[in-house]
């Protein structure tokens, strides 16, 4: 099977992750109809194997994960991907005049994570029922779990273009430690990780679970190799101070109160420390709960006191200017959880402001 045959196989075209039989199954077409301009499933398809075909020549890829397996105790990220989609759809945002190809989604099992939690039998029955049609030599070979596909997939895609930069739409935050895996394979070294957020995500298991959304940063720090290219901003909810991260892990963190206090020094001394580590180049991860609930209250843990909107886009701007961006991603947007009647709709808008203004910055025309 060859890299593109492979991710054919892996992806469905955009807004086709989430499984569907009946229920929902008819707004599912109708909006990947929107999506892909498109009058017919059979011509969402065409589209899709289309857009996989322009990844030898594009600059960068979109990929959406709508799984919201490795979240905490409220769940609906997995409506995130298609969310932002609209809304960059309803804004009139051409993705292809940037050079970036959308490849869809990666298939979610919703019961599942990442195949190293699975037995056996169990990966042997989910490959048969997800890709009953392909070869069993073949089949067996493949990952069945959103992080296992999603791994696989930015793998391939770096196989066909190395010098593509990857852009993903979360899904709870356990979703960018993938891409994270794939791109070490690619990425100038040293190279780092900025993460808003207003939580760490540094723990190594969550009772007993190592992938979620509360370890991946763990294994993002330990994949760079510590030595302060991991870089946290916006923090404030912690059972652990500053200090107790920063020694014992060797991250950098920007905690919120200290940005309110002082938004231009804070920016200042980030893209210092970030230029002091030596890394060559960063990824940029956004847990939408890094800004202020007030901005960003449709999301699984809305937390006050946070970032402020412009703030963040000039930490993407200058990112991009001053060190250089390697791809991003938007994560946690659960659209279905909404405070107040206007919650979806700012907390989406912003989502997708954020990752044009990444794309913008990581592909500069």
């Amino acid at each position: 099977m060859s890299p593109i045959d492979e991710l054919a196989t892996l992806l469905r075209p955009a807004g086709g992750g989430l499984f569907l039989v009946s229920t929902g199954r008819a707004e599912q077409e109708s909006l990947q109809q929107r999506l892909y301009g498109a009058s017919t499933p059979a011509q969402v398809k065409q589209k899709f194997l289309d857009a996989l075909g322009m990844l030898g020549t594009a600059k960068g890829v979109l990929v959406g994960v709508p799984s919201d397996v490795g979240a905490g105790f409220r769940r609906g990220a997995n409506l995130g991907p298609q969310a932002i989609r609209l809304q960059l759809l309803d804004a009139g945002v051409d993705l292809a005049s940037r050079g970036v190809v959308d490849l869809g989604d990666v298939f979610v099992v919703p019961q599942l994570l990442s195949d190293d939690m699975l037995n056996e039998a169990q990966l042997e029955a989910s490959r048969r029922a997800v890709y009953p049609d392909v070869a069993p030599e073949v089949r067996r070979t493949l990952p069945v779990s959103p992080l296992s596909i999603e791994r696989r997939v930015f793998e391939l895609v770096f196989q066909v273009n190395p010098r593509l930069k990857p852009f993903v739409i979360g899904g709870d935050h356990s979703t960018a430690l993938p891409v994270v895996q794939a791109l070490d394979a690619v990425a100038p070294k040293p190279w780092g990780i900025v993460q808003p957020d207003a939580h760490t995500d540094l723990l190594e298991t969550r009772l007993g679970i190592q992938h979620c959304f509360a370890t991946w940063s763990w294994h993002a720090n330990e994949l760079l190799g510590r030595k302060g290219r991991l870089t946290q901003v916006g923090t404030r909810a912690s059972g652990r101070d500053r200090a107790h991260w920063e020694a014992t892990l060797d991250v950098r963190q920007f905690w919120a109160h200290e940005v309110l206090a002082d938004p231009q020094g804070q920016l200042d001394a980030l893209l210092a420390h970030v230029k002091a580590s030596g890394v060559r180049g960063v990824y940029f991860s956004n847990d939408i709960d890094g800004t202020d609930a007030k901005w960003a209250d449709a999301t699984g843990t809305p937390e006050l006191g946070g970032l402020e909107p412009d703030w963040v886009v000039e930490l993407i701007r200058r990112l991009g200017r001053e060190v250089g961006l390697l791809g991003g991603d938007v994560m946690e947007v659960a659209p279905s959880l909404t405070p107040t009647p206007d919650s979806a709709p700012r907390t989406v808008a912003l989502a997708a402001r954020y990752l044009v203004e990444t794309i913008d910055a990581a592909l500069p025309k």
